[in-house]
């Protein structure tokens, strides 16, 4: 049985619990000293009680700054509150004052891409010191710096008419005002927030005025005087129930068109003895599915055709989907032909798998596309097969499907076929990962041989060892591709939406199923305006 699965995920929970203290005990005991939640018990109060929440990014940024960005000073993912699922955005004020990295703009604009993506109410609990200075160039500058966050923030109040709240539940200034501004509703907590485009120190510095915090932008500054918010709360809890009103207070989302649902075949807890101890090694992908799909069942769409993929129709948690998966090993072809290689695309596979694809967006069903893809087979067969024309169909039938699309990696994802297979920058609505999940242009031996091979060979054939400078040369890429394989390398760039653990796929699968079944479509891009109404039109 292997152990590859269980360690990864055992030092994967090592370094999650170590984030999720955030800045660390000192700065959450301070926190409460000033009569306030931290940026985890605000979301853990706001959301509903023993429900799952898909927290997105939590490794972002983990390995950069000497560790002094644990999350990037910023929570988000999606909760359920009031029944629904709605996207928050946390700032963890434990982290360097919950300050602006570079990445917590990615982050908060990933956020905002699900909310737009999906249709669903968006959250700010704010509490942040504004832009971390040393880092501005950073953050302040490019098409996707801080100016996207108020960018998304108009497109999604203006034309997409998704609820955006915000609650100010600490520190709000400078430009990061014009978060809360511009969302719909503005929360602020009595004698703990502020909101102003400058601070006490600023204004006197500026002006020569001098004036309290609480005078110049606080609670009931902001609803009394100024207008610019419009509750005041006494505290956090009170705050956060405000806001949980407010969401049931929402019209209701579409009715789900899922039935009752059944657990998978088998235990979840099988799977992790499922991955072979080397990840070259095979193994069956059906027995995969048996323990996330409901009752393991998997209606197989032309089954014994181009064997190396995978296509079906499936539920999970009761929600129809559309299944997409690489089978791994030796596949025996038909009478007269060679057996094929598992993880690889052929000119038939993508065939199958782009009608597939068709298909599905055809009738309305989201496509789950479980990646174990080494990539498309190379050589004069496959080339004389049209492999080039075949694979481009395959990546235009995903790319231009309208449906939801979900991604898991469960152990490679290399080369063009991780494209295919719905890669982030084909914009899928989530893309999740195991711990063993691999992402690159291929693995290392490969890349060793494809770039060091020549000089290999040749000392082989004349019977000597390669040169030193040959030998350190490849033992530097090797250590570099393990480095750059690990899924945790991945969700620290924002590769991956989340890590997720085998016995949490079917929940999180379907808790993302739930939130971007609520836009009918298309699904396509980080969003879709409505179509502009005809000038003169009554």
């Amino acid at each position: 049985m292997s152990s590859r699965l269980r360690q990864l995920s055992e030092e994967l929970r090592t370094l999650e619990a170590q984030l999720r203290l955030g800045g660390g005990s000192d700065k959450i005991e301070r926190q409460h000293k000033q009569g306030k939640l931290t940026a985890r018990e605000r979301v853990e109060r706001l959301a509903d009680p023993g429900t799952p929440f898909l927290e997105v990014g939590l490794l972002v940024a983990h390995d950069k700054y000497d560790g002094q960005a644990p999350g990037a000073g910023v929570i988000t993912g999606i909760a359920i509150v009031e029944g629904r699922e709605v996207v928050v955005v946390a700032n963890d004020a434990t982290v360097k004052a919950g300050s602006w990295w570079p990445e917590t703009i990615t982050k908060t604009l990933r956020a905002q891409e699900i909310a737009m993506r999906c249709r669903i109410p968006i959250i700010y609990l704010v509490d942040s010191a504004g832009v971390n200075l040393p880092y501005q160039g950073g953050v302040f500058p490019g098409q996707y710096g801080a100016a996207r966050i108020f960018y998304y923030n108009s497109i999604m109040r203006r034309y997409l008419r998704i609820p955006q709240l915000a609650a100010v539940m600490g520190q709000c200034v400078a430009g990061g005002a014009y978060l809360p501004a511009l969302s719909d509703v503005i929360l602020m907590v009595k004698g703990t927030s502020f909101m102003g485009l400058g601070g006490p120190n600023l204004v006197k510095g500026a002006t020569g005025q001098t004036i309290d915090g609480e005078t110049l932008g606080g609670a009931i500054t902001h609803t009394e005087i100024s207008g610019v918010a419009h509750y005041a709360l006494d505290d956090d809890p009170s705050c956060l129930d405000k806001l949980r009103e407010l969401v049931a207070r929402l019209p209701q989302p579409p009715a789900s068109t899922q039935s009752a649902w059944r657990p998978p075949a088998e235990p979840p807890s099988t799977l992790y003895d499922l991955l072979p101890a080397d990840h070259r090694m095979q193994y069956d992908m059906h027995a995969l599915l048996r323990a996330v799909l409901d009752e393991g069942q998997l209606d197989e769409f032309q089954g014994n055709l181009a064997k190396e993929m995978i296509c079906g129709d499936a539920r999970i948690e009761g929600i129809p989907v559309g299944i997409i998966a690489n089978q791994r090993g030796l596949i025996k072809g038909r009478p007269g032909e060679k057996p094929r290689f598992g993880g690889i695309i052929y000119a038939e596979s993508a065939e199958k798998v782009a009608y597939f694809i068709e298909r599905c967006d055809k009738q309305g069903i989201p496509i789950i596309f479980v990646q174990d893809v080494s990539g498309f087979m190379v050589g004069p067969e496959a080339e004389h097969e049209g492999i080039i024309r075949a694979g481009a169909h395959f990546v235009e039938a995903m790319a231009c499907a309208r449906v939801p699309k979900i991604v898991l990696t469960v152990n490679h994802a290399s080369g063009a076929g991780y494209y295919a297979m719905a890669g982030q920058g084909f914009d899928p609505d989530f893309i999740f990962s195991w711990p063993t999940g691999r992402m690159a242009v291929m693995e290392g031996e490969a890349a060793v041989q494809a770039v060091h091979g020549p000089a290999l060979d040749a000392a082989k054939k004349a019977g000597t060892q390669p040169s030193p400078e040959v030998l350190e040369a490849v033992a530097a890429m090797r250590a570099d591709y393990e480095t750059q394989l690990d899924a945790r390398y991945a969700a620290a760039r924002g590769f991956v939406d989340t890590i997720v653990y085998p016995e949490d796929t079917r929940t999180m699968l379907a808790l993302a199923l739930r939130a971007a079944s609520q836009n009918s479509g298309p699904h396509l891009g980080a969003f879709v305006l409505p179509p502009m109404p005809t000038y003169g039109a009554q």
